[in-house]
């Protein structure tokens, strides 16, 4: 894989990367989820509260998680974690690496623990944003359209 023509690589999260990965989280919601939070500074305070380094420890503390960074040249440039069920919770990318794979490799990688773990659906909740993003994945809303929940039915057998 690759980003901006440097290999790029997507791994097990560690807490090493608390800070850097909160960065880019806070980061991509502030920057590039603009049609969801409308630049409103309380919108955005509340969803970036848990964006921190604090929260990063909780969650790699979590036995029913797994979270991903994908990395670039040693810089961070993507977050992503899925939960024991196949829900996946984060999917963001540093404003710099838009468009460039990152958010789909970190999906893979969460698709493929999930058919690990004998997963036969995903499903998340999506932004505004990031519709066209995952219908272009294969995830579909829930009640045909209008709904932010989507879904992906996994391939039967080994993970991909």
């Amino acid at each position: 894989m690759s980003y901006d023509g440097k290999a790029m690589s997507v791994r097990p999260a560690t807490p090493a990367d608390a800070d850097a990965g909160s960065r880019v989280l806070q980061r991509s919601i502030t920057e590039l989820c603009k049609r969801d939070h409308g630049d409103d500074a309380a919108v955005i305070a509340a969803w970036t509260a848990n964006k921190t380094p604090e929260h990063w420890h909780v969650w790699l503390a979590r036995s029913d998680t797994s979270i991903f960074v994908a990395e670039c040249d040693g810089s961070i440039v993507g977050v992503g974690m899925v939960d024991g069920t196949g829900v996946i919770l984060l999917n963001y990318v540093a404003p710099e690496a838009r468009y460039s794979g990152v958010s789909t490799a970190l999906l893979h990688a969460m698709e493929k623990v999930s058919c690990q773990r004998g997963i036969v659906v995903c499903t998340l909740e999506s932004t505004k944003t990031a519709e066209s993003f995952y219908i272009a994945r294969g995830y579909v809303p829930t009640d045909g359209g209008g709904s932010t929940i989507f879904v992906k039915h996994l391939p039967p057998g080994p993970a991909p």
